[in-house]
């Protein structure tokens, strides 16, 4: 590992003064993914600058109804909240089949929505890689890519996001808040990520020194009936292969509301905006859910390896949702 300097911030406006003005330099939270990709090698800061205790790192109550999620929550706290688990299920069953017990209890709620993708050859820096060396190439494209992107990619890039909480937050839509150089704004989760395009290195719109402050999530509405599914190769501590947040208001037999998001499958965390617009106002049935995931991956283009996503990704969304609509119909998911 590079040698690199450390300072403690003594205010958030300290930090990202710190950081705008120097290249080398990168927030510490958690560290969770920050320190492995130190080790590996993938990224080499000669500062750290700690804003572990400058995050607010609490969750209040909006004066809308909603949550405010401080970037500092750690994310089993997160989980355990009495008011996360009854408004927004989706989102603290996320965060529980994200990591370890041990990881949990160190990451940070802002530290998550910016890990790194865990392609191999992201993190092998023997190999070419453009969102690790712009230009260099995509060797995935022919070579190890069962677990990337089905949507979202391009001939730059197919590695997925690999946040759990993400996806969760990206169906409730929720808003991020950053301070930095430019003052401090609000971003919606669904705009905070950038796919690849020709700039596979540019992930996010944050801008050079801006730090995440919190979370906003929403008045609950249908997130209060809402699901997290998440399918991987092993049942503990492994990223997903394909993951869905659901949300679902059904009233006499007919979907008035459903938020949909899906992981694993692309660069950022993808909303099913197609599925949303094919389910409005349809019956609450199998074969629609079936019909909307449907409509969701036409716009996919699998890898020869990753094909088998399609079929994966519309089981468990109709899964899934038949679950959420009522036990009559998760029957028929089977």
């Amino acid at each position: 590992m590079k040698p690199f300097g450390y300072v403690v911030a003594p205010d958030p406006a300290s930090a990202v003064a710190i950081v705008t003005g120097r290249p080398g330099a990168a927030f510490l939270g958690g560290g969770t993914n920050l320190i492995d990709l130190m080790k590996l090698g993938v990224t080499a800061p000669d500062l750290l600058v700690d804003v572990t205790r400058l995050l607010p790192a609490k969750i209040e109550r909006t004066s809308g109804g909603g949550l405010r999620i401080g970037a500092g929550v750690r994310n089993s706290d997160l989980a355990a909240d009495p008011r996360v688990r009854a408004e927004f299920p989706a989102l603290a069953q996320a965060v529980l089949a994200g990591a370890s017990g041990q990881l949990r209890n160190m990451a940070t709620v802002g530290g998550n929505l910016l890990q790194r993708t865990r392609c191999v050859y992201f993190q092998d820096v023997t190999k070419p890689c453009n969102k690790r060396a712009p230009g260099s190439g995509c060797p995935a494209l022919a070579g190890e890519h069962r677990n990337l992107a089905i949507l979202g990619g391009s001939p730059h890039c197919v590695a997925v996001h690999p946040s759990d909480m993400a996806v969760a937050l990206a169906a409730v839509d929720a808003v991020v808040r950053v301070e930095g150089g430019a003052g401090r704004r609000a971003i919606p989760l669904t705009a905070f990520y950038r796919l690849p395009g020709d700039e596979p290195d540019r992930e996010t719109v944050l801008e050079r020194g801006d730090l995440i402050t919190a979370v906003e999530l929403p008045a609950p509405g249908c997130a209060a009936y809402s699901a997290y599914r998440k399918v991987r190769d092993r049942a503990s501590y492994a990223f997903g292969v394909a993951s869905v947040a659901a949300a679902l208001d059904v009233a006499g037999g007919v979907v008035r509301d459903v938020r949909l998001a899906i992981g694993a499958v692309a660069p950022v965390p993808w909303r099913a905006r197609a599925a949303e617009r094919v389910l409005a106002g349809r019956p609450a049935t199998a074969e629609w859910f079936g019909r909307a995931a449907d409509a969701e991956l036409a716009a996919a283009a699998p890898l020869p390896d990753n094909a088998f996503k399609l079929t994966l990704v519309r089981n468990i969304v109709v899964r899934v949702l038949c679950e959420l609509a009522g036990p009559e119909l998760a029957g028929e998911a089977s």
